[in-house]
């Protein structure tokens, strides 16, 4: 796998994010979909993969515990696109052991609590979201945080078991706040509000001109640690016994 994922990776190094979209949506079809958080990078990649095959399978996770504006701006991408992504939500059963065990907001009182609650909301939905995946299109980039600047155009995800595609990664903030403009593409509007990045309300907030971009995202944690597990190997996360 590591010597197709180098082919791949040398195969599409000068490749624009539109030939590098219609490379794996031709190449895998049905096998491949894009995770959105509705953020300003999934936006983009929501607008070129649906221009290049309007039925390409799209999905989000719905922790329960999401702000208002994100499903405003999921309301009107539906609208707009004319489609119905797909919303994946966590078990029942474990968000109400995960209430019994560490309670609400249990998240802030340790890394370990916090990523447990990443695992119950965010993690085991993606499992079952990429269970018939063979690519998952991600709208990481590079520039986001110190635990993304590494990662490649595409690599195989050990985790979930697919090839992972960052079409974004080398992309600037402001290449990414151009092309919305410039195509009317629908988005967050906590965007406007000092929210470069969002996620679940309790772990999400705005950040001053200047700071870091994932300031804003599990800010009583150091740099190092903000990530939940999607997208890093994570030795933190429990799993519901």
């Amino acid at each position: 796998m590591q010597l197709q994922i180098e082919g791949i990776n040398k195969e599409l190094q000068n490749a624009s994010v539109h030939e590098v979209l219609k490379y794996f949506l031709e190449k895998y079809k049905d096998r491949v979909s894009l995770s959105s958080s509705f953020g300003a990078e999934d936006q983009v990649l929501t607008d070129l993969i649906l221009n290049i095959d309007a039925d390409t399978h799209i999905f989000t996770l719905d922790t329960g515990r999401l702000h208002p504006e994100t499903y405003d701006v999921m309301d009107a991408t539906n609208l707009k696109y004319n489609t119905k992504i797909a919303v994946y939500f966590p078990e029942a059963s474990n968000v109400e052991a995960l209430y019994r065990t560490q309670g609400v907001n249990g998240h802030y009182e340790s890394i370990e609590k916090r990523k447990h609650c990443c695992f119950v909301r965010k993690i085991e939905p993606l499992q079952r979201a990429l269970k018939d995946v063979d690519v998952w299109i991600t709208g990481l980039r590079s520039e986001q945080s110190v635990t993304r600047q590494q990662m490649p155009l595409v690599e195989y995800d050990e985790k979930f078991k697919v090839i992972k595609v960052n079409p974004l990664i080398a992309w600037s903030e402001k290449e990414v706040w151009e092309y919305i403009k410039e195509h009317n593409v629908p988005y967050n509007k906590l965007h406007d509000q000092g929210f470069p990045s969002i996620g679940c309300a309790p772990c999400t907030r705005a950040v001053e001109e200047g700071e870091d971009i994932r300031s804003g995202r599990w800010w009583w944690e150091s740099p190092e640690h903000k990530e939940c597990g999607l997208h890093k190997g994570d030795k933190h996360a429990k799993r519901d016994r």
